[in-house]
C-alpha cells in the first residue's frame, strides 16, 4: 500500500480554496441584470482596496499612460503587463481580473495571440484577457475561446489604433459610421467573447448596441444603458489632469496628495517632524 504523501494542508490554505472568485461565465451571465461594477487596476494595493466592490478589475494598458509617462498605450511591452497583472492579481481575492494583451501581441495571428495569451494566464493567474478590434479580430477570438482562453473584446475607440484614427474619436457621432461598429460587435459576440467594452461611442449607438447582443456591454464614455461601466481608477480619484469628458470625478486624492506632501515637507523644513514619538530611544 502506497503512503499518502503530506501536502501540508491547513485551515488557511481550506479557506483560500473555497473562496470564490468572480469568474467570466459569472460576469457573461449578468447580461440584462444588476450593472457590471468595473476600474482599472496595476498594483496590489488598489486592488486590494477596490475588491471589495467591483466585480471586475482590468489591467490596462492604459498603465503605460498613467503609471510610466508614455504619450500612448503602443510603446507597452507584454513584460510589463505580466508583472502588472501579477500585482494586481495578489491583491485582489473576490473580483475577476482582465489583462490587456499590449499592441503588437496578438494581431499577427490567432497562434501569435494564443501563444502570448497562454503565458499572460499562466504567469499571472489572471481569469481573462481583453484585445482590441471587431470584425477583423473575430478568428483570434473564436480561436482563443476554444482553447480555453476567456477573451473580453474591446470596439469603437480602441486606443492602439489611434494612429489610424487620427486620435482618440469619439466614434458613431454620424450615422454612416454604425452599420461598420454594429457589425464589429455582432462579430465578437458570435466569435466567443464573453463581455465588450464600448469605448467613446456615441450614446444611441451604444445603447442601440446593447440591445443587439447577448452578452454584456462595459462601457467607457459609452451610455448608462450598458451592461456595465469602467473607468480608469486614477482618473475617477482626481489624480488625472485635463480628464475626457465621459469621466466623473468621484474623489480628489490628488489635492489630498499634495496637501500631504506640502505638510510634510513644511514639517521637516521646520524641524517639527519627527518629534520624540515618531523616534526610537535606547533601552534602559
Amino acid at each position: 500500500m502506497l503512503a499518502t504523501p503530506s501536502l501540508g494542508y491547513n485551515e488557511n490554505m481550506s479557506q483560500h480554496a473555497t473562496q470564490k472568485r468572480v469568474t467570466a461565465p459569472d460576469i457573461r451571465a449578468r447580461k440584462g441584470g444588476q450593472p457590471i461594477v468595473s476600474l482599472t487596476s496595476y498594483h496590489a494595493h488598489t486592488a486590494a482596496i477596490a475588491d471589495k466592490y467591483v466585480d471586475f478589475l482590468l489591467v490596462g494598458d492604459s498603465l503605460g499612460m498613467v503609471m510610466h509617462g508614455f504619450e500612448t498605450t503602443l510603446p507597452v511591452p507584454l513584460e510589463l503587463m505580466i508583472m502588472h497583472g501579477r500585482a494586481v492579481t495578489r491583491g485582489a481575492k473576490q473580483a475577476l481580473v482582465v489583462v490587456d494583451m499590449p499592441f503588437g501581441s496578438y494581431e499577427e495571428s490567432p497562434a501569435q495571440a494564443f501563444r502570448n495569451a497562454a503565458r499572460v494566464i499562466k504567469e499571472t493567474e489572471c481569469g481573462a484577457i481583453k484585445i482590441e478590434g471587431g470584425l477583423r479580430m473575430a478568428e483570434t477570438i473564436k480561436f482563443l475561446s476554444e482553447r480555453g482562453i476567456p477573451v473580453m473584446a474591446h470596439i469603437g475607440l480602441t486606443p492602439q489604433s489611434i494612429n489610424v484614427f487620427g486620435g482618440f474619436k469619439t466614434q458613431g457621432r454620424e450615422k454612416a459610421q454604425w452599420a461598420a461598429i454594429e457589425a464589429d460587435a455582432t462579430a465578437v459576440e458570435q466569435a466567443g467573447a464573453f463581455a465588450v467594452v464600448l469605448e467613446a461611442i456615441a450614446e444611441p449607438l451604444a445603447a442601440r448596441i446593447t440591445k443587439m447582443v447577448d452578452i454584456p456591454t462595459i462601457g467607457i464614455g459609452a451610455s448608462a444603458a450598458c451592461d456595465g461601466q469602467i473607468l480608469v481608477m486614477e482618473d475617477m480619484l482626481g489624480l488625472t489632469p485635463n480628464v475626457p469628458r465621459f469621466v466623473k470625478e468621484f474623489g480628489k486624492v490628488g489635492v489630498a496628495i499634495e496637501g500631504a506632501i506640502q505638510a510634510y515637507a513644511e514639517a521637516v523644513r521646520s524641524r517639527n517632524f519627527p518629534t520624540a514619538e515618531n523616534t526610537y530611544t535606547v533601552k534602559d
